[in-house]
């Protein structure tokens, strides 16, 4: 488990996965409901103090995401409790751009 034993050179590709993702207006909506918490509750922010290259993707990862809409649900602009999605993003199929 990622959140356990953080390996920060998987994380640095996750994050920048995720980013990518994000890149897509489809998927970017769908991270809206399925972004890991731990991505969005600073989980890792520990592990990222020596790696500002990670740090400023997931920083704009989440400044595009915006709020999730758990976020928009419970009036909260900060950290919320999603249901697990194992990182997937839950059969969302994307068109070619």
């Amino acid at each position: 488990d990622l959140t356990c034993h953080p390996s920060v050179r998987l994380l640095k590709h996750v994050v920048r996965c995720y980013l990518r993702l994000a890149d897509h207006h489809r998927a970017r909506e769908a991270l809206k409901t399925c972004l890991p918490q731990s991505l969005q509750d600073n989980t890792f922010g520990p592990h990222l103090h020596n790696d500002p290259t990670v740090q400023k993707w997931l920083s704009q990862l989440l400044t595009i995401v915006g709020p999730t809409v758990a976020d928009v649900g419970n009036g909260m602009t900060g950290q919320v409790d999603l249901p697990s999605t194992n990182g997937l993003l839950g059969g969302v199929v994307l068109d070619k751009p």
